[in-house]
């Protein structure tokens, strides 16, 4: 597991290439809970918005997740957590005043991407 990527993934990178493409300027792997330590992988400071980029595997994805036969129990329980903490992750962080987008490394870039920048954009207009 050691070698698996957390930073900068495939599916995290074209979708960063495609919010710098629209103008949209973030910030990377940005701690925004400190005890216990989370982690978003893209965060629009400004408008308060922290984006997941969540893989299928890791996070149960209900389209793709697929479950090892080897050693069954402990990767239920591995992915069973992830997604506990994902969710505590998004109710610490909308109780704080963010709002978390989580995409599946599974969609479509363009389609995300865009997504992000329309939330971004509803979240600025809603401060003014």
């Amino acid at each position: 597991m050691g070698k698996v990527r957390q930073k900068g993934t495939g599916a995290e990178l074209r979708i960063r290439k495609m919010l710098h493409a629209a103008g949209l300027r973030y910030r990377l792997h940005v701690a925004l809970i400190t005890k216990p330590r989370r982690v978003a992988d893209i965060v629009f400071p400004r408008a308060r918005v922290a984006v997941f980029i969540d893989g299928c595997f890791w996070h149960g994805c209900p389209i793709h997740a697929s479950w090892p036969k080897n050693n069954a129990e402990y990767w239920r329980s591995k992915i069973e957590t992830n997604r506990a903490r994902d969710a505590d992750t998004d109710q610490r962080l909308g109780e704080a005043g963010w709002e978390v987008i989580r995409v599946w490394e599974h969609e479509n870039p363009s389609e995300a991407s865009m997504r992000i920048a329309k939330r971004i954009a509803a979240r600025k207009a809603s401060r003014k």
